[in-house]
């Protein structure tokens, strides 16, 4: 029997804008589970819930400081263990994002930390003595800019955080710290969680000597100060896998299937090896080639290609179109390719994931710059780094502040909200909303779109051109990249889904897609 994560659809909610349920402007728990009906009636089969641990909100929960309780914004346990039997009682899958590379500085952990150098949690954490001339230890840079270094003057020591001075770097090297963290895993497997999305995944194994990192030649200032240096050394160490490895083992010693997906922003060479090397490692390590992707036909099918080629043997694909540290993709592309985009997305093969409010076809929102909440656009701003603009609250009905909450959102709302909404979407069979329903019935209902073999047509222009096969059935997929028509001759078959109707059979309309059941 087919794991569920291989043939099923995950759909990602960043809880602070998805609903909230008490009126003080930020999304929650029971927000999310009043509106578990609408993703069963979009079709998905797993939800990916952000963050929701107790966190002081210097990163909105990626500083976590309890990874075992559920922070009083988004609610309690209780509230979380509703949520995942409402959840479950639909059929749903719920995955939860844990972040292993770092807690918050606000942690008990790295209060004890950082207490004296002869504490018992002392190597909890990266500490380093200072240069020679007093300095940080080496070269290395903060994601979010500046030294990833932090001098603490409790003990005459810097410790090390890749991401903000709040969020200190965990020492996976400790196997005390490695106990610890795994039993989170567990407690939340016990819970009855069915996976997880692993926050950073290469970042969590640094170099023992920590050797400067050597200068990026390609550096250009606008791509912000991380990309100063090249990640040599401060990341994808080796010993990163077996720590993987034993995530694996831990999550397949449980029933059902349970999932783990690795955040990894890697060349795809380096990207495989998380899928294991020694032994089983995540069963998806994203795969986001198509977020930064150029969006033309050749380039696109040139990358399905070498993908495909390059996953390991039993390795199953996956794909993502955006995510809340990421432009949208009607931002990148416009509305009509971003209906393209999303057919693209499910119909390759492989394990799509659908990020809130894309299937409204939201673009990225401008934020006043006296409403930034992102550290990292604070930190770094007008280099468009940040990620407020992709995280703002769900518009569900035309109703005040778009039915998301009763008191102002913690983010400003899309402009065209009023218009733009699950509501009015809802009753639009030609809408964005009702596009992504009709494919994720698609899916369900022909597996050959959800597991079936995968081959590329050859296709000339701006189409991009792909077959589905399982059991004697043959999908065949048209996607026209572009505004003009184009020559393509589709099969004998039955149209089972169009998104622009072509007045010539051997013709793709505009910024169309095109799935046909072919006869032969």
């Amino acid at each position: 029997m087919t794991a569920w994560w291989k043939s099923g659809t995950i759909y990602q909610i960043y809880p602070r804008s998805f609903q909230d349920s008490d009126g003080d402007g930020v999304g929650d728990l029971k927000g999310i589970e009043a509106r578990l009906d609408h993703l069963v009636a979009l079709g998905v089969d797993a939800v990916w819930i952000s963050p929701i641990f107790p966190s002081p909100m210097r990163d909105f929960g990626y500083d976590v400081a309890d990874y075992c309780g559920i922070d009083p914004r988004f609610g309690t346990l209780a509230d979380f263990d509703d949520l995942l039997a409402a959840a479950h009682a639909r059929g749903l899958k719920l995955l939860l994002d844990f972040v292993p590379n770092h807690s918050s500085t606000d942690h008990p952990w790295f209060q004890e930390s950082r207490a004296s150098r002869d504490n018992p949690k002392r190597d909890w954490y990266i500490w380093r003595d200072p240069a020679a001339d007093g300095g940080p230890p080496n070269n290395w840079i903060s994601d979010f800019g500046g030294s990833a270094w932090e001098y603490d003057a409790t003990t005459g020591q810097y410790y090390y955080h890749a991401f903000l001075k709040e969020q200190a770097d965990l020492n996976w090297r400790n196997p005390d710290l490695r106990a610890a963290m795994m039993d989170a895993l567990r407690f939340w497997f016990d819970r009855g969680v069915d996976g997880f999305r692993i926050d950073v995944l290469w970042h969590m194994v640094k170099h023992a000597d920590f050797p400067d990192n050597p200068a990026n030649p390609a550096y250009l200032p606008d791509m912000g100060a991380m990309h100063s240096v090249l990640q040599l050394h401060s990341t994808d160490q080796p010993e990163v896998h077996a720590i993987a490895a034993e995530m694996r083992a831990i999550a397949d010693s449980y029933d059902g299937d349970r999932v783990l997906i690795g955040e990894i922003y890697l060349p795809v060479e380096r990207l495989m090896q998380y899928y294991g090397l020694d032994a089983p490692e995540v069963h998806l390590p994203f795969n986001f080639q198509l977020i930064d992707a150029p969006w033309h036909a050749r380039q696109l099918a040139q990358l399905i290609a070498d993908y495909e080629a390059a996953l390991p043997p039993g390795g199953w694909p996956n794909w993502v179109l955006g995510n809340h540290d990421r432009p949208r993709i009607a931002t990148r592309v416009g509305e009509a390719q971003a209906r393209v985009a999303v057919v693209l997305l499910l119909t390759l093969r492989g394990t799509p994931t659908i990020y809130y409010g894309d299937e409204l076809a939201l673009t990225d929102v401008a934020i006043p710059p006296d409403e930034v909440q992102d550290p990292r656009e604070l930190r770094e701003p007008g280099l468009g780094l940040g990620r407020d603009p992709v995280r703002t609250p769900m518009p569900w009905n035309a109703s005040d502040n778009a039915g998301f909450s009763t008191a102002e959102p913690w983010l400003p709302l899309n402009p065209d909200w009023p218009t733009r909404n699950v509501a009015a979407q809802a009753a639009d069979p030609g809408s964005m909303l009702a596009l992504h329903r009709d494919l994720l019935a698609l899916r369900r209902k022909h597996a050959a779109l959800a597991v079936g073999d995968f081959r590329l047509i050859e296709a000339e222009g701006d189409v991009l051109a792909y077959e589905r096969r399982h059991d004697g059935e043959r999908i065949v997929i048209a996607l026209n990249l572009g505004d003009t028509p184009q020559r393509f001759a589709l099969p004998p078959g039955a149209i089972l889904l169009t998104t622009a109707p072509a007045r010539d059979p051997d013709t793709l309309a505009p910024n169309a897609a095109v799935i046909l059941l072919a006869t032969r």
